[in-house]
Protein backbone atom coordinates (compact mmCIF):
# COMPACT_ATOMS: atom_id res chain seq x y z
CA UNK A 1 0.00 0.00 0.00
CA UNK A 2 2.18 3.15 -1.72
CA UNK A 3 -0.88 5.42 -0.65
CA UNK A 4 -2.53 4.58 2.30
CA UNK A 5 -4.81 7.89 2.25
CA UNK A 6 -6.49 5.85 -1.20
CA UNK A 7 -6.96 2.49 0.56
CA UNK A 8 -10.46 1.67 0.55
CA UNK A 9 -13.06 -0.80 2.56
CA UNK A 10 -13.02 -3.05 0.35
CA UNK A 11 -9.01 -3.40 -0.32
CA UNK A 12 -8.35 -2.29 3.30
CA UNK A 13 -6.75 -5.76 4.59
CA UNK A 14 -8.32 -4.68 8.61
CA UNK A 15 -11.32 -5.33 6.90
CA UNK A 16 -10.87 -8.69 5.60
CA UNK A 17 -8.57 -10.42 8.94
CA UNK A 18 -9.95 -13.52 10.00
CA UNK A 19 -8.13 -15.15 11.80
CA UNK A 20 -7.19 -15.06 14.94
CA UNK A 21 -3.18 -14.98 16.46
CA UNK A 22 -3.55 -18.33 17.80
CA UNK A 23 -5.15 -20.00 15.11
CA UNK A 24 -2.25 -18.58 12.53
CA UNK A 25 0.31 -19.94 15.02
CA UNK A 26 -1.23 -23.03 14.85
CA UNK A 27 -1.52 -23.33 10.80
CA UNK A 28 2.41 -22.17 10.90
CA UNK A 29 3.41 -24.27 13.36
CA UNK A 30 1.04 -27.37 11.40
CA UNK A 31 2.74 -26.22 8.08
CA UNK A 32 6.21 -26.36 9.40
CA UNK A 33 6.51 -29.82 11.05
CA UNK A 34 3.70 -31.55 9.44
CA UNK A 35 3.82 -29.83 5.58
CA UNK A 36 6.90 -29.03 4.53
CA UNK A 37 9.20 -30.99 7.73
CA UNK A 38 7.93 -34.31 5.86
CA UNK A 39 8.15 -33.57 2.14
CA UNK A 40 11.21 -34.48 -0.05
CA UNK A 41 13.05 -31.27 -1.04
CA UNK A 42 14.31 -30.51 -3.96
CA UNK A 43 17.83 -29.62 -3.00
CA UNK A 44 18.08 -31.86 -0.35
CA UNK A 45 17.10 -35.21 -2.50
CA UNK A 46 15.40 -35.97 1.05
CA UNK A 47 12.99 -34.33 3.59
CA UNK A 48 14.11 -31.55 5.86
CA UNK A 49 13.73 -33.94 8.61
CA UNK A 50 15.44 -36.92 7.23
CA UNK A 51 18.31 -34.15 6.76
CA UNK A 52 17.90 -32.82 10.14
CA UNK A 53 18.25 -36.28 11.73
CA UNK A 54 21.30 -37.48 9.34
CA UNK A 55 23.20 -34.30 10.71
CA UNK A 56 22.53 -35.30 14.19
CA UNK A 57 24.08 -38.87 13.85
CA UNK A 58 26.99 -37.44 11.66
CA UNK A 59 27.77 -34.57 14.35
CA UNK A 60 25.88 -35.84 17.45
CA UNK A 61 23.44 -34.27 19.50
CA UNK A 62 25.06 -31.85 21.55
CA UNK A 63 23.26 -31.57 24.47
CA UNK A 64 25.60 -28.74 26.38
CA UNK A 65 23.73 -26.72 23.34
CA UNK A 66 20.99 -26.74 23.70
CA UNK A 67 18.33 -24.33 26.05
CA UNK A 68 15.44 -25.77 27.97
CA UNK A 69 12.54 -23.49 27.88
CA UNK A 70 12.28 -23.64 31.79
CA UNK A 71 11.08 -21.24 34.01
CA UNK A 72 14.95 -20.06 34.14
CA UNK A 73 14.60 -19.33 30.71
CA UNK A 74 11.62 -17.25 31.16
CA UNK A 75 12.47 -15.48 33.90
CA UNK A 76 15.82 -14.13 32.49
CA UNK A 77 13.85 -13.37 29.02
CA UNK A 78 11.49 -11.04 30.81
CA UNK A 79 12.34 -7.14 30.31
CA UNK A 80 13.56 -4.99 32.82
CA UNK A 81 13.56 -1.43 34.16
CA UNK A 82 15.87 1.47 31.56
CA UNK A 83 18.72 0.38 33.88
CA UNK A 84 18.17 -3.04 34.82
CA UNK A 85 17.95 -2.64 38.43
CA UNK A 86 15.82 -0.81 40.93
CA UNK A 87 16.20 0.66 44.58
CA UNK A 88 14.89 -1.43 47.38
CA UNK A 89 12.81 1.25 49.15
CA UNK A 90 12.18 0.96 53.22
CA UNK A 91 8.62 -0.46 53.71
CA UNK A 92 7.94 0.51 49.93
CA UNK A 93 9.84 -2.49 47.85
CA UNK A 94 11.10 -1.70 44.30
CA UNK A 95 9.35 0.35 42.05
CA UNK A 96 8.73 -0.52 38.61
CA UNK A 97 6.38 1.49 35.80
CA UNK A 98 5.08 3.28 38.95
CA UNK A 99 4.27 0.04 40.79
CA UNK A 100 6.02 -0.99 44.05
CA UNK A 101 6.55 -4.48 44.72
CA UNK A 102 7.49 -6.50 47.87
CA UNK A 103 8.96 -9.28 47.75
CA UNK A 104 7.94 -12.38 49.15
CA UNK A 105 9.20 -13.62 52.93
CA UNK A 106 11.45 -11.29 54.51
CA UNK A 107 14.12 -10.80 51.58
CA UNK A 108 13.67 -7.08 51.65
CA UNK A 109 13.63 -6.78 55.72
CA UNK A 110 17.40 -7.55 55.44
CA UNK A 111 19.76 -3.78 56.48
CA UNK A 112 22.37 -5.49 53.83
CA UNK A 113 19.47 -5.15 51.06
CA UNK A 114 17.78 -2.34 52.29
CA UNK A 115 18.42 1.30 49.97
CA UNK A 116 20.86 -1.14 46.99
CA UNK A 117 19.99 -1.30 43.77
CA UNK A 118 19.12 -4.99 42.79
CA UNK A 119 17.92 -6.40 39.50
CA UNK A 120 14.57 -6.81 38.86
CA UNK A 121 12.04 -8.34 35.98
CA UNK A 122 8.64 -8.28 35.14
CA UNK A 123 6.31 -9.84 33.24
CA UNK A 124 4.63 -7.85 30.66
CA UNK A 125 1.40 -9.70 30.18
CA UNK A 126 1.08 -9.87 33.75
CA UNK A 127 2.06 -6.68 36.11
CA UNK A 128 0.61 -8.21 39.59
CA UNK A 129 3.99 -9.66 40.16
CA UNK A 130 7.93 -9.08 39.27
CA UNK A 131 10.95 -10.85 40.09
CA UNK A 132 14.14 -9.58 41.91
CA UNK A 133 17.32 -10.47 42.44
CA UNK A 134 18.56 -10.70 46.44
CA UNK A 135 21.99 -11.75 46.84
CA UNK A 136 22.24 -14.18 44.00
CA UNK A 137 18.98 -15.66 44.39
CA UNK A 138 15.24 -14.59 42.01
CA UNK A 139 12.39 -14.11 44.46
CA UNK A 140 8.80 -13.20 43.23
CA UNK A 141 7.59 -10.21 44.07
CA UNK A 142 3.43 -9.08 44.49
CA UNK A 143 2.99 -5.61 43.63
CA UNK A 144 0.44 -3.03 45.63
CA UNK A 145 -3.19 -3.76 44.97
CA UNK A 146 -2.59 -7.03 43.51
CA UNK A 147 -6.08 -8.08 43.77
CA UNK A 148 -6.56 -5.60 40.62
CA UNK A 149 -3.32 -5.71 39.04
CA UNK A 150 -3.28 -9.47 38.73
CA UNK A 151 -3.15 -10.40 35.08
CA UNK A 152 -3.17 -6.51 34.08
CA UNK A 153 -0.76 -6.36 31.05
CA UNK A 154 1.81 -3.69 30.46
CA UNK A 155 -0.03 -2.05 27.71
CA UNK A 156 -3.29 -1.73 29.38
CA UNK A 157 -1.49 -0.38 32.25
CA UNK A 158 -0.14 2.21 29.40
CA UNK A 159 -4.09 3.00 28.40
CA UNK A 160 -5.05 3.36 31.31
CA UNK A 161 -2.92 5.90 32.20
CA UNK A 162 -2.99 7.62 29.33
CA UNK A 163 -6.47 7.99 29.83
CA UNK A 164 -6.18 9.24 33.24
CA UNK A 165 -3.75 11.94 31.92
CA UNK A 166 -6.30 12.69 29.50
CA UNK A 167 -8.97 13.06 31.71
CA UNK A 168 -7.58 15.71 34.26
CA UNK A 169 -6.34 17.47 31.27
CA UNK A 170 -9.54 17.90 30.00
CA UNK A 171 -10.71 19.66 33.69
CA UNK A 172 -7.34 22.12 33.84
CA UNK A 173 -6.12 19.90 36.67
CA UNK A 174 -2.63 18.81 38.36
CA UNK A 175 -2.25 14.82 37.78
CA UNK A 176 -0.43 13.04 39.90
CA UNK A 177 -0.26 9.26 39.33
CA UNK A 178 -1.09 6.51 42.30
CA UNK A 179 -1.26 2.86 42.18
CA UNK A 180 -4.51 3.19 43.76
CA UNK A 181 -5.86 5.84 41.46
CA UNK A 182 -5.22 3.27 38.71
CA UNK A 183 -6.36 0.32 40.47
CA UNK A 184 -9.39 2.20 40.73
CA UNK A 185 -10.27 2.70 37.36
CA UNK A 186 -9.05 -0.41 36.16
CA UNK A 187 -11.90 -1.58 38.44
CA UNK A 188 -14.11 0.87 36.70
CA UNK A 189 -17.08 0.56 34.26
CA UNK A 190 -15.03 3.43 32.15
CA UNK A 191 -12.35 0.96 31.71
CA UNK A 192 -13.40 -1.63 30.55
CA UNK A 193 -14.78 0.15 27.41
CA UNK A 194 -11.30 1.98 26.79
CA UNK A 195 -9.05 -1.29 27.29
CA UNK A 196 -11.02 -4.03 26.26
CA UNK A 197 -9.63 -4.20 22.77
CA UNK A 198 -6.25 -4.16 23.82
CA UNK A 199 -6.94 -7.23 27.00
CA UNK A 200 -8.67 -8.91 23.51
CA UNK A 201 -5.25 -8.88 22.17
CA UNK A 202 -3.15 -9.61 24.94
CA UNK A 203 -5.79 -12.88 25.70
CA UNK A 204 -4.94 -14.33 21.83
CA UNK A 205 -1.16 -13.47 22.70
CA UNK A 206 -1.75 -15.95 26.23
CA UNK A 207 -3.28 -18.48 24.17
CA UNK A 208 -0.04 -18.50 21.76
CA UNK A 209 2.35 -18.83 24.79
CA UNK A 210 -0.46 -21.96 25.96
CA UNK A 211 0.49 -23.51 22.55
CA UNK A 212 3.71 -23.09 22.36
CA UNK A 213 4.12 -24.59 25.63
CA UNK A 214 2.03 -27.63 25.85
CA UNK A 215 -0.07 -25.83 29.04
CA UNK A 216 -3.87 -25.17 29.34
CA UNK A 217 -4.59 -21.38 28.83
CA UNK A 218 -5.04 -19.32 32.44
CA UNK A 219 -7.31 -16.73 32.37
CA UNK A 220 -6.44 -14.64 35.40
CA UNK A 221 -9.54 -14.62 37.98
CA UNK A 222 -10.33 -10.73 37.76
CA UNK A 223 -11.29 -11.43 33.85
CA UNK A 224 -13.45 -14.16 34.82
CA UNK A 225 -16.68 -12.07 34.91
CA UNK A 226 -15.76 -11.00 31.13
CA UNK A 227 -17.37 -12.38 28.65
CA UNK A 228 -15.23 -13.72 25.54
CA UNK A 229 -14.86 -16.31 23.70
CA UNK A 230 -11.65 -17.64 25.25
CA UNK A 231 -12.80 -16.66 28.60
CA UNK A 232 -16.12 -18.64 28.35
CA UNK A 233 -14.35 -21.99 27.35
CA UNK A 234 -11.81 -21.40 29.97
CA UNK A 235 -14.46 -20.48 32.99
CA UNK A 236 -16.56 -23.64 32.51
CA UNK A 237 -15.32 -26.36 34.30
CA UNK A 238 -16.10 -29.23 32.58
CA UNK A 239 -14.13 -28.26 29.59
CA UNK A 240 -10.28 -29.64 29.66
CA UNK A 241 -9.05 -27.31 26.88
CA UNK A 242 -9.11 -24.16 25.30
CA UNK A 243 -10.62 -22.40 22.17
CA UNK A 244 -7.23 -22.09 21.03
CA UNK A 245 -6.22 -26.41 21.53
CA UNK A 246 -9.78 -27.05 20.20
CA UNK A 247 -8.37 -24.97 16.95
CA UNK A 248 -5.33 -26.82 17.37
CA UNK A 249 -7.49 -30.39 17.16
CA UNK A 250 -9.41 -29.07 14.30
CA UNK A 251 -6.44 -27.75 12.19
CA UNK A 252 -4.43 -31.59 12.36
CA UNK A 253 -7.98 -33.11 10.59
CA UNK A 254 -8.16 -31.39 7.36
CA UNK A 255 -4.65 -30.72 6.97
CA UNK A 256 -4.08 -32.64 3.80
CA UNK A 257 -6.77 -31.21 2.12
CA UNK A 258 -5.65 -27.40 2.76
CA UNK A 259 -2.28 -28.29 1.81
CA UNK A 260 -1.87 -30.84 -1.27
CA UNK A 261 -0.95 -28.52 -3.84
CA UNK A 262 1.55 -27.41 -2.12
Amino acid sequence: MKNVRQVTKSVDPREHATWTLSTLYARLRQWAYDVYDTREHPALGQTPEEAFNTGLLLSGLRPNRLIEYDDDFIRFTLPSTPKGTAKVQLNLGVKIHSLYYWARGDAFRDAEVEKTQIRVRYDPYDMGHAFACVKGRWIECISEHYARFQGRSEREIQLATAELRQRQRRHGQQFVLTAAKLADFLSSVEAEEVLLEQRQRDDEARAVFSLMEGTPLQIPAVFLSHSSPIEATSNDPSANSTSAEVDRINLEEDQDDIYEDY
